[in-house]
């Protein structure tokens, strides 16, 4: 509250959120001390202090290592809220969401369960690539492997 000092209950969220996204050990750094991953962490834990119903992050994962970006995704997913996520790895998006929303300039072009909006034709349509897609047979969930220009194609254009 802009006008109001912090309370116990405002600092016991507070140590909360930090626990839950793992950087208690950085509470008394500064935010601009951070690494961008910490603050990654950092600002997914004042979502959290906010005890909100819809989470909406753009880029969670963004400057986190794997592993964070699977623990953060994890932390999200789990939340118990409605989470509106901006992300651009595919792969994390279908393993993690349970819709997905392709935009091409500005405008919503699929949406749909990962299983129905990744395809190969869509990759290629919107984003220009050639891709396989196929469902990992551990998670069920779908892969998308991209695949480079084909290097005998580009040296006969060149």
């Amino acid at each position: 509250r802009f006008w109001e000092a912090d309370t116990a209950a405002d600092t016991a969220l507070v140590t909360e959120a930090l626990d839950r996204v793992g950087i208690a050990a950085l509470e008394p750094r500064t935010f601009a001390s951070l690494s961008g991953g910490e603050r990654q962490r950092a600002l997914v834990a004042r979502a959290l202090v906010q005890q909100p119903s819809l989470v909406v992050l753009d880029e969670p994962t963004n400057h986190l290592d794997i592993r964070y970006q699977l623990e953060i995704l994890s932390l999200v997913r789990d939340l118990g809220t409605t989470n509106l996520l901006a992300l651009h790895d595919l792969n994390l998006a279908a393993y993690y969401c349970d819709r997905i929303y392709v935009l091409q300039d500005g405008r919503v072009v699929a949406s749909g369960t990962p299983e129905t909006v990744l395809t190969a034709e869509l990759l290629s349509e919107v984003y220009g690539v050639t891709a396989e897609v196929s469902t990992h047979p551990k998670t069920g969930a779908p892969t998308v492997v991209y695949l480079p220009e084909d290097r005998t194609a580009r040296q006969k254009s060149t």
